[in-house]
């Protein structure tokens, strides 16, 4: 079965720590080393597809990726695209609105950054942030809420009509995964500069955040922008998962280098 199909949203989505540990792309006897080296076999063919994207210059490939803290978002980011020429390539993080993002509505800094023809774009966090954190913490009420549902499904619509290929993960990790990775963090005096005291207090509405997922993914699922669940407990599965999904989805645009300037082909160089 295709990484389409095993990690595609449920209709019934319902977030269980007991999933956030699934390895279903292992064959059932691969060890962390096996699942390392399969990912980066799919790395290595992305790798060669991408300049094609770059060069052909017609389709925009936009990978989202969200998650509760210590998800991977990052470390997905640095494994998957540590080896892809640069160019072409924008991994965007997005922080707290500034003054000037916050006298906007809330898409119009995200919207600047989207996929140019021949770009691939990785959102480390996204527009998905103001239908999440805000309504886990009031700043936003469940009538607001579900009108940014409705503006979110319009703008990725909009998006796809004009060229986008949208991937939207959502890595999902365990409570205690996540525990277990917050203390990592703060015993590193190399990784203690991550933390925030917000990060321990958002943990704490864990269960909130997770319904706010669940309902936010159920809201904003489409053919055109579809979201996948993939397992974030183990890390090694975790980007064999993405890089899976992102090689079945440039497979799909049968990407190839364009042709040259007939004029090239009668050239000769002296």
């Amino acid at each position: 079965m295709k990484a389409r199909e095993l990690f595609r949203l449920a209709t019934d989505v319902k977030l269980r720590d007991a999933d956030a540990a699934r390895q279903p792309l292992d064959k059932g006897n691969a060890d962390k080393q096996d699942t390392k080296d399969a990912a980066q076999r799919l790395l290595e063919r992305i790798a060669e597809l991408q300049p094609m994207l770059h060069a052909q210059g017609k389709h925009k490939v936009l990978l989202v990726l969200q998650g509760m803290d210590t998800s991977g978002k990052d470390g997905a980011i640095r494994s998957l695209f540590g080896a892809i020429n640069p160019v072409g390539l924008r991994a965007v993080s997005f922080k707290a609105p500034t003054e000037i993002e916050a006298g906007h509505d809330f898409l119009w800094r995200v919207h600047r950054q989207a996929p140019a023809k021949g770009e691939m774009v990785v959102f480390n966090r996204s527009h998905y942030e103001d239908v999440l954190i805000t309504r886990v913490l009031g700043m936003v009420d469940a009538k607001e809420c579900k009108r940014r549902y409705a503006h979110i499904r319009d703008f990725e619509r909009m998006l796809a009509e004009t060229g986008t290929t949208i991937i939207k993960v959502f890595l999902h990790i365990s409570k205690d995964e996540q525990r277990a990775r917050l203390q990592a963090r703060l015993d590193d005096p190399a990784k203690q500069w991550k933390l925030d005291p917000a990060d321990f207090e958002q943990r704490k509405k864990w269960t909130a955040f997770q319904r706010a997922y669940e309902d936010a993914m159920r809201a904003t699922d489409a053919d055109h922008a579809p979201w996948y669940v993939v397992p974030a407990d183990s890390k090694p599965h975790r980007n064999l998962a993405i890089a899976s999904l992102l090689l079945e989805t440039l497979d799909s645009l049968k990407l190839a280098w364009p042709k040259p300037d007939p004029a090239l082909l009668a050239l000769k160089i002296k």
